[in-house]
């Protein structure tokens, strides 16, 4: 079940608990940190099954017509169980009913580390599309790829 949470402690919690446990993809603290605080201000969509948590999603607004999946995580055990799919499912249809055209995510490029080119195959399989790679928006160790995704 995928739920959207408005309370700001409720979100901060449930980030804190999901990021915590991947840290092979959130293993800066001070990266983790950011964005637990910076969750309260976005569209948090929560995946779960009875009182256990999921996974998460967030959306910001990037433009007037372009909304970002600004973080997500899926608690380890829950991984490749569909879960992830489910979250960025109702993300679409969150963006959509909100009026947004188009969804972007950055992640790292593709054929820099292994467990992110999982999440890259993760999100071309849900429909997104490669636009650009910024090779130093981040550092030279991690190229940004981004892809982007047509919600009409």
């Amino acid at each position: 079940m995928v739920l959207t949470i408005k309370d700001s402690d409720e979100k901060r919690a449930i980030a804190r608990a999901v990021l915590e446990d991947l840290t092979e993809w959130f293993e800066l603290e001070e990266s983790r940190e950011g964005y637990i605080h910076d969750c309260t201000d976005w569209t948090f969509l929560e995946a779960k099954d009875d009182d256990r948590i999921m996974g998460f999603l967030c959306l910001k607004e990037t433009g007037r017509a372009t909304v970002e999946l600004a973080v997500m995580g899926v608690m380890k055990k829950y991984h490749r169980n569909g879960v992830g799919r489910e979250l960025v499912e109702k993300a679409i249809e969150v963006a959509r009913a909100d009026g947004y055209e188009f969804m972007q995510v950055k992640t790292v490029k593709m054929g820099m580390y292994e467990d992110y080119d999982r999440t890259n195959l993760f999100y071309i399989s849900c429909g997104f599309k490669e636009l650009e790679v910024f090779p130093l928006l981040w550092d030279e160790a991690n190229p940004c790829q981004i892809y982007v995704m047509s919600l009409k």
